[in-house]
């Protein structure tokens, strides 16, 4: 059982903290202690999990670039080898490339330093084997181990060598670029694009560099490739409003045929299409899922619960396809995949809102690069066709009006309170005329509601990690949100718990 001050650590299936001052309360609780004791519980996993001695083990390390980074790299690496493994240190890297070094490079285990999208005095530590990322209850294995001050013994022979990694791993996208494209000029596949990438001064600016560029894309334009953890332009997430800006406002001004963003650590995407109309959220969602079914017609797409009635119809009746909606997290849609598959369901992507997207074909593996090479493959053959991305989702309907509400858990037992609130409101919804339960909702509760109550929906579900409500809200009538809204918050008012 883990105590409070290792707890506090577990972010579903991921480790994070503070690692830097600067953020007023908010103190630095990733301590070298606690890293190294983080460290050395990792070894003691993977050993028992891989069937292996702590020094006959083969880790790389890796990490974005927020500044916290090579520190906290110089101590993993040193409790690793001081266990007798053999490190490859990958520096600053992807943590999609970090899984691949699992793959290509024949690690046992996989180690990325990152905090994601969040801001830079945060940091953490994100795990691979060769069977994907860690569950949850794999971190708090870990945790435990570092709790409790368990170590690997100390052997002779660790070694520590630098490996330029994301060059092999861009290398990898120019080839699948170049023989998916299949151009007259196969080297130059890309000759004629534009190509813009914003990535937010973390970790994806080789985007730019080592793989459009030598494909004969223009990337003049392109903002913030050089990596700087201080995140001195914009926060690096593809569902921030200004980052999203800031990449449409590159396309226009550059007239660019397209432009790309990246997360932080690159596990994330979004696009823009030449109009600087965003590709993003559901839309991008819509267009995995017509790039996935290709080949795979009448596959199934898993996304996340708050993705849109029309995204069900586009990839039901547009693309002839089957929409499981399930749970936000990431984790939670590639699961739920890969359970699919094994009983035998064609599910070839799993996609949450958020850009985290997973193919079948790589892996199932979160890769934001990924996902924006196959938007620029499709890109590059629609081009031959004299068609452009955006007939790719023309019958793709979207909400008039959306919106989020985040509502705050009072009660110290916050999960208990929201599955009460969320009980009591689907006994409540099933009781109210013009409301209508989705059969196909698999978290919280979603309602919809016909032109006279709304034309919409709304889903209320419990956070993952926090003490917190989401609402969300999409109407395709102006004013509908507030329509629905108004419906909700009537039953709002006879609950408790909640900061309305």
């Amino acid at each position: 059982m883990l105590n409070e001050r290792f707890r506090q650590f577990k972010s579903g299936t991921d480790i994070r903290g503070v690692a830097t001052e600067g953020v007023a309360g908010q103190p630095v609780n990733l301590t070298d202690e606690v890293i190294e004791r983080m460290a050395d519980g990792f070894v003691l996993w993977l050993a028992e999990k891989v069937g292996k001695a702590p020094d006959a083990l083969k880790i790389s390390v890796g990490r974005d670039s927020r500044v916290s980074g090579p520190h906290i790299m110089a101590l993993t690496t040193a409790r690793f080898q001081a266990a007798g493994a053999a490190v490859l240190r990958c520096g600053l890297a992807s943590t999609p490339s970090m899984f691949m070094t699992t793959v290509d490079l024949g690690c046992d285990g996989a180690l990325q330093i990152t905090a994601s999208h969040h801001p830079y005095n945060r940091n953490g530590l994100k795990f691979f084997t060769r069977a994907g990322g860690l569950e949850g209850s794999d971190i708090e294995s870990i945790l435990t181990y570092a709790q409790n001050g368990d170590r690997p013994a100390e052997k002779d022979g660790g070694t520590v060598t630098d490996v330029d990694y994301m060059s092999d791993y861009a290398a990898g996208l120019r080839e699948k670029i170049k023989r998916e494209v299949g151009a007259a000029d196969y080297e130059h596949p890309l000759k004629g694009f534009h190509i813009v990438v914003d990535a937010g001064n973390g970790a994806g600016g080789f985007y730019a560099d080592k793989v459009l560029a030598p494909l004969g894309a223009d990337t003049s334009g392109s903002r913030f490739l050089e990596p700087d953890g201080m995140f001195p332009n914009h926060v690096p997430n593809p569902e921030d409003a200004t980052a999203m800006a800031s990449v449409c406002e590159a396309v226009r001004e550059n007239n660019a045929d397209l432009g790309v963003i990246f997360d932080t650590d690159v596990d994330r995407g979004g696009a823009v299409d030449s109009r600087g109309n965003e590709i993003n959220r559901n839309r991008l969602v819509a267009v995995a899922a017509a790039i996935a079914l290709e080949g795979n017609e009448g596959g199934t797409i898993v996304t996340d619960s708050i993705t849109s009635s029309g995204l069900k119809t586009f990839i039901e009746q547009t693309l002839g396809g089957r929409h499981y909606r399930y749970r936000r997290g990431y984790k939670n849609v590639i699961d739920k995949a890969l359970e699919l598959n094994a009983q035998g369901v064609n599910c070839p992507l799993a996609i949450e809102t958020s850009g985290h997207a997973a193919m079948r074909e790589n892996y199932f593996l979160d890769d934001g690069a990924y996902l924006c090479t196959k938007i620029i493959i499709k890109a590059a053959q629609l081009r031959s066709q004299g068609k452009e991305l955006g007939d790719l989702t023309a019958d793709l309907k979207e909400p008039l009006e959306s919106r989020e509400v985040r509502f705050q858990i009072l009660e110290k037992d916050f999960r208990a309170c929201g599955e009460r609130i969320i009980a009591d409101l689907t006994d409540y919804a099933a009781k109210q005329p013009g409301w209508q339960l989705a059969d196909d909702n698999r978290e919280g509760v979603r309602v919809s509601f016909d032109k006279e109550n709304g034309d919409g929906w709304f889903l209320l579900r419990l956070s993952v990690h926090d003490p917190i409500m989401p609402l969300n809200i999409e109407s395709d009538s102006r004013g509908g949100v507030d329509v629905i809204e108004k419906q909700l918050r009537r039953f709002l008012e006879t609950t408790t718990g909640l900061a309305l």
